[in-house]
């Protein structure tokens, strides 16, 4: 009918930008800098060679550190406990106060749970002393436990055992498998950084020569 408004339409589709190819992770821009092209730089070229450099030297050096290191810290910690083991022995002490009791007789925290308690013992020269040791609460006073006193007579911690010996070589060698690593990256990441800042400077100078010639000044 004359007149008559036509119903309205939908705007036409927009085409939208073209989806972005997948290229994470694709070897040709990986080792871009190791193939030909006119718009490689030497220093690309020398920061490929420094990287691989560095991936190798990390590879032999880590795990090399971490043995190395590991025998050090596990030779000194068996030392230790052999030492440790010599000179420390264990005697009987009688509490002289009651050891606090626990809020929750009973309770797995209870039996867990260790309170410092002033005892009374003989040292390694025949004299009495004292001194203050961890016991399981609500023991009584006079009553007997046991306790390490190294070679002057000091109540001390037992010798170590070959489970803390290899906790800690483990610790020491995985420290220094780290190191190595976080050295490595750290040395890539100056590299980059000083060939960056070169390659900014060539671009300055090569700028200088040629934007006088493209901005029509002699």
């Amino acid at each position: 009918m004359a007149g008559e408004i036509p119903p309205a339409q939908p705007p036409p589709a927009v085409p939208g930008p073209d989806p972005v190819p997948d290229t994470v992770g694709h070897p040709y821009l990986v080792l871009w800098r190791w193939r030909r092209n006119p718009l490689r730089r030497p220093s690309d070229r020398l920061r490929a060679w420094v990287s691989l450099g560095l991936v190798l030297a990390v590879l032999v050096a880590a795990p090399a550190a971490m043995f190395g290191v590991g025998d050090s810290a596990y030779r000194h910690y068996r030392t230790t406990a052999d030492h440790e083991a010599r000179t420390r022995d264990h005697r009987p002490a009688v509490l002289t106060h009651d050891a606090p009791r626990h809020p929750e007789p009973g309770s797995d925290e209870a039996k867990k749970a260790r309170y410092p308690v002033p005892v009374r013992f003989t040292g390694p020269d025949g004299a009495p002393r004292t001194g203050t040791t961890e016991v399981a609460p609500g023991l009584p006073a006079d009553s007997t436990v046991l306790v390490w006193v190294d070679a002057r007579g000091r109540i001390t911690e037992p010798p170590l055992t070959a489970e803390q010996i290899r906790s800690r070589t483990m610790g020491w060698a995985i420290l220094a498998f780290l190191g190595v690593v976080l050295t490595g990256l750290a040395a890539h990441a100056v590299t980059g950084l000083v060939l960056h800042r070169r390659n900014l400077a060539q671009w300055d100078a090569a700028w200088a020569n040629t934007a006088p010639r493209w901005c029509g000044f002699p």
